[in-house]
């Protein structure tokens, strides 16, 4: 049986999210791949980049993008569609994401390959996620630390693309949240 409803597809920059929402989306039948950052890209001019510590407007635009891609998700699923959204979504903002979602059953996949492997996977794409105050090690221990275990977490260090989607499948129901 596939997925359906909303699949939340989380982790740290360079955790894999964009690769392994696509390639879920395109094995189930009726899906559509919800790109969290595509929210914060619309803003054209006041935009406030998210950095560590980060409060005031920056903070606000950042849980706006959370509003709109669980509001986007909800209409995909209204539509009949698996809503695969891709975002960072860490710390307490997981949980919090998880009330934005109306739409049940929701899913979460956090993606959590080890430090090295997301330092390698930075220094081999073409965009840059790190910079700005952001290390590898950092968002590491935000992960790790102080985001709460909500659905399927995934070492995907050495995992292929297929059987990271393998691997969802398989524990689609630890990823269920109630």
């Amino acid at each position: 049986m596939p997925l359906t409803g909303v699949v939340l597809v989380t982790g740290v920059m360079a955790a894999g999210k964009s690769t392994v929402a696509q390639a879920l989306a395109e094995t189930l039948p009726r899906a559509a791949h919800v790109r969290g950052d595509a929210f914060r890209r619309m803003i054209v001019t006041g935009r406030e980049e998210y950095v560590p510590g980060a409060d005031g407007e920056a903070r606000a635009q950042l849980l706006l993008r959370h509003r709109l891609s669980a509001a986007t998700a909800d209409a995909y699923a209204e539509a009949g569609f698996t809503a695969i959204v891709q975002d960072v979504v860490l710390g307490e903002d997981l949980g919090t994401y998880t009330t934005l979602v109306r739409t049940r059953p929701l899913y979460v996949v956090v993606l959590a390959p080890r430090p090295e492997t997301v330092a390698a996977r930075e220094a081999a794409r073409p965009k840059t996620g790190y910079g700005a105050g952001w290390t590898v090690g950092a968002l590491d221990e935000a992960l790790r630390t102080r985001t709460p275990r909500i659905g399927l977490w995934l070492d995907t260090s050495e995992l292929t693309v297929g059987q990271t989607i393998e691997a969802i499948a398989a524990g689609r129901e630890r990823a269920r949240v109630v």
